[in-house]
């Protein structure tokens, strides 16, 4: 038998209305996701429609004139005329008591440009190899087979996969797919459609009119060693001076160990900046780069369907008030994101003055809690803004999290950025003896004669956060 009854129970519960939801949400986004967002919204809302550049600029104008006018005729009471206006459109519903159109209408920019550039033509890899290929002697089966091949390789120039994966997908033999392949290979740029860099170099020094045979010993017969630069190694197995291995390195090093690289999309890898930081008056600012961005209002001939109470059904009813509720929330929090971006970015700014003043160099110690507390917003919000965001500065285009950096104790006792400390271990190996590369622990050393207490697996770490190799990597002869 089961006894039922009733028991309070004390909690904390966070729940997000829509409106913050959708804040949330934009957020996050960076400039040309909100526009390809706000392009969706006008195609599934009625309610929402996008303002003219010229509708703006007249209004503009309009709003100029009736200034002028104010100061022309002060008799006129433009308050009395608005609470009149009201009064005769008391009888709209509570939801279309609302006058405000929730237009956003930024300060118009006359440096932004009005229109998109044509991008300049640039033949994409595929169609670059297609094209050779089209002129070569081949059957219709190896053009099939190539046509694969051509498609099946990285931007980085390698083939994608296996020789035996293509011949079962065509039924030949593996060696009809070699022979198609090698063709390939040897379009330009040489090397294309290699399986590893041993073969894309080798292709590569073959295709040359007088190919060296030494270069092509050392990579066919002790390329494991070349890789990991086991120099004295190859020269003693194969009876050569260091001088003579030398001139064999600097051919080598003159091939393209990436030959599908210069022919990557750039449309697909730019940045767009969205925001920019401008100096006006000896202080800094932030700017949106937001000019492309539609401006949106409310429909309003829509709202004239609520006023005919008789043929409007209440489904029709409740349904324009459900898509006009949608919109307004959308145009609310469009202006709030810009108003929230534009705040956070004034703090970075006020923190890190001395960066857009002097440079990389004098980037400070700042973490999230920072700024959320400065501006008094939650972690979570200002981690959204900074997100995949990026600020155009005289120093070059960053990301919003780049101003973010633990920080480091000095000898002297002031805090400096893990970021400073990143940047000297870069100058040290850029101006280290390429015969002799420095260690972890020796650069470590070098960095406590400068005042910081770095450990060695601490230099480790952001060595390997930079992309550099060890130092028997970087070793030169």
């Amino acid at each position: 038998m089961m006894n039922i009854g009733l028991a309070q129970k004390m909690g904390l519960h966070m729940k997000q209305s829509p409106q913050q939801v959708l804040l949330s949400s934009l957020l996050q986004l960076p400039m040309v996701s909100l526009e390809q967002r706000i392009k969706l919204e006008l195609e599934q809302n009625p309610f929402l429609e996008e303002e003219l550049e010229q509708e703006i600029e007249q209004e503009m104008e309009m709003k100029e004139r009736e200034d002028d006018s104010e100061y022309e005729d002060e008799e006129v009471d433009l308050e009395a005329i608005r609470d009149e206006k009201e009064e005769q459109e008391v009888d709209w519903d509570t939801i279309l008591n609302d006058e405000n159109n929730y237009e956003i209408k930024p300060q118009k920019d006359n440096s932004a440009e009005e229109f998109d550039r044509p991008d300049v033509y640039e033949s994409s890899l595929p169609e670059h190899l297609l094209s050779q290929m089209h002129m070569s002697r081949l059957s219709e089966l190896e053009l099939a087979i190539g046509e694969y091949i051509i498609w099946n390789i990285g931007d980085d120039g390698y083939l994608s996969v296996d020789v035996e994966i293509i011949a079962q997908n065509f039924n030949v033999t593996e060696d009809d797919v070699e022979k198609v392949l090698q063709v390939v290979q040897r379009f330009d740029p040489v090397g294309i459609g290699a399986r590893n860099l041993q073969e894309c170099l080798l292709i590569q020094l073959l295709e040359e009119e007088e190919p060296n045979q030494l270069a092509i010993e050392v990579l066919r017969d002790h390329f494991d060693d070349f890789k990991n630069k086991r120099f004295e190694r190859i020269t003693k197995k194969m009876n050569i001076s260091l001088d003579d291995f030398k001139v064999v390195l600097d051919e080598i090093v003159k091939l393209n160990p990436k030959p599908g690289e210069g022919y990557i999309n750039m449309n697909q890898n730019y940045i767009i900046p969205d925001l920019a930081v401008i100096k006006e008056d000896g202080e800094y600012r932030p700017v949106l780069n937001d000019w492309n961005v539609p401006h949106l209002r409310i429909n309003h001939s829509y709202k004239q369907l609520l006023l005919d109470k008789k043929k409007t059904t209440k489904e029709t009813k409740d349904y324009i008030k459900q898509r006009l509720e949608s919109a307004r929330w959308l145009i609310n929090s469009i202006h709030q994101r810009r108003i929230t971006i534009l705040k956070v970015m004034e703090a970075i700014i006020e923190r890190q003055n001395e960066f857009f003043e002097r440079g990389k160099e004098y980037i400070k110690p700042m973490i999230l809690k920072d700024i959320a507390d400065e501006i008094g917003m939650d972690i979570s919000t200002v981690s959204r803004v900074t997100s995949g965001k990026y600020v155009q500065t005289d120093y070059g285009v960053f990301e919003l999290k780049y101003f973010f950096s633990e920080k480091i104790k000095r000898d002297g006792g002031d805090d400096v950025s893990n970021k400073k400390i990143r940047n000297r271990i870069k100058k040290i190996i850029d101006a280290e003896d390429p015969q002799k590369p420095l260690n972890d622990q020796r650069i470590a050393d070098m960095l406590k004669t400068d005042g910081f207490q770095v450990a060695r697996r601490t230099v480790a770490k952001y060595r390997e956060q930079m992309m550099i190799p060890v130092s028997r990597l970087r070793r030169k002869i």
